[in-house]
């Protein structure tokens, strides 16, 4: 026992209590002390008759209020289907149009931007498709294409497993490229006509290196957000890499959605035990990493695995959407 703590006379018994209370504290997770202002809509997207759900690899939504699903026919994978696996669904769940069948291998993430033009990010490769970003118009006309179908790397025309896209109002496109494993831990920047920019990041864990960037998404700033998951953390960065802040808060993340009001929607379906945190999702500030509310997975024990959202939206109204992959779902979440 410290001098200290001898002159200020704390019992030992008392000592220990205080301790056991500061360890139980660090080890609880913020985020049970949060609000769920949000109740599930169960069975809310409606596939067509004849056609299962696959696991939904991405999600978003156009200025409509309309929600496109990127979902992988009807499996875990695309590879040999002819299913259509870019799916419009009208807010009622009813679903409107689909489209790109026979063009992907390993459909993962979707982003809608300004124009309403669909942008589509194949994660893996098989039989000389796949590692590619593509640019739809809302109808299915390709627009653009991103890296070599089928082949992977790390220079300016290939990806190894990218993840996410997003674009920055002046048209610029940031992806997300990596996902685990022996794939690229990078940020890869492109002008709006595809043209290669810069790239920057690598495999780590220290401020600016990436380890499974799984998500992309940029703020009212233009700060570039990425979903560092496996460090545990999301890192923010100007739009030419610079390293700004990292966020621990969130918990485990997959998933990123910016609203125009900056608020920051984190999908976590890998937190367990061993990283003090739960799986769900939460919502908080994109301005200043406040976390506000958390809707927890059902599904809590570690033993199951990547349970839970992977990828998430919300619309106009807040209303959150979430895409998952081991469920094989859409949940829609309705604040109460």
């Amino acid at each position: 026992m410290s001098a200290k703590i001898r002159e200020i006379g704390i019992p030992l018994a008392t000592l220990g209590l205080i301790c056991l209370a500061i360890q139980t504290a660090r080890a609880q997770d913020p985020s049970e002390s949060l609000p769920n202002p949000y109740r599930a809509s169960e069975n809310w997207a409606k596939m067509p008759e004849g056609r299962a759900w696959g696991a939904a690899g991405g999600i978003s939504i156009d200025s409509k209020g309309n929600v496109w699903v990127f979902e992988r026919c009807g499996a875990n994978t695309c590879a040999g289907s002819d299913a259509a696996p870019i799916l419009e669904f009208d807010p009622t769940g009813r679903m409107v149009k689909s489209f790109g069948a026979g063009m992907f291998v390993f459909p993962h993430a979707l982003y809608i931007d300004k124009d309403d033009n669909i942008w589509a990010v194949d994660n893996d490769s098989k039989d000389g498709k796949g590692q590619q970003v593509m640019k739809f118009s809302p109808e299915g006309k390709l627009l653009l294409t991103l890296g070599t179908a089928g082949a992977t790397g790390d220079g300016p025309d290939t990806f190894n497993r990218p993840s996410g896209v997003v674009v920055a109002p002046n048209g610029d496109i940031f992806v997300a490229d990596g996902h685990g494993g022996k794939s690229n831990a990078r940020v890869v920047k492109f002008s709006k006509d595809g043209k290669f920019i810069k790239t920057w990041g690598e495999k780590g864990n220290a401020p600016g290196q990436l380890n499974d960037p799984h998500s992309i998404a940029i703020d009212s700033q233009g700060r570039v957000f990425v979903a560092d998951r496996q460090n545990d953390r999301i890192q923010i960065f100007d739009q030419d890499g610079k390293f700004l802040d990292a966020w621990p808060q969130f918990g485990k993340p997959s998933g990123l959605y910016i609203d125009k009001n900056d608020v920051l929607y984190v999908a976590d379906n890998l937190s367990n035990s061993s990283t003090k945190m739960r799986k769900g999702i939460r919502i908080g500030s994109a301005r200043d990493g406040s976390v506000t509310a958390f809707i927890p997975d059902p599904v809590q024990d570690p033993k199951e695995g990547s349970i839970g959202a992977e990828n998430v939206a919300a619309d106009a109204n807040g209303d959150i959407y979430a895409a998952e992959v081991d469920r094989k779902e859409v949940k829609k979440f309705v604040k109460q």
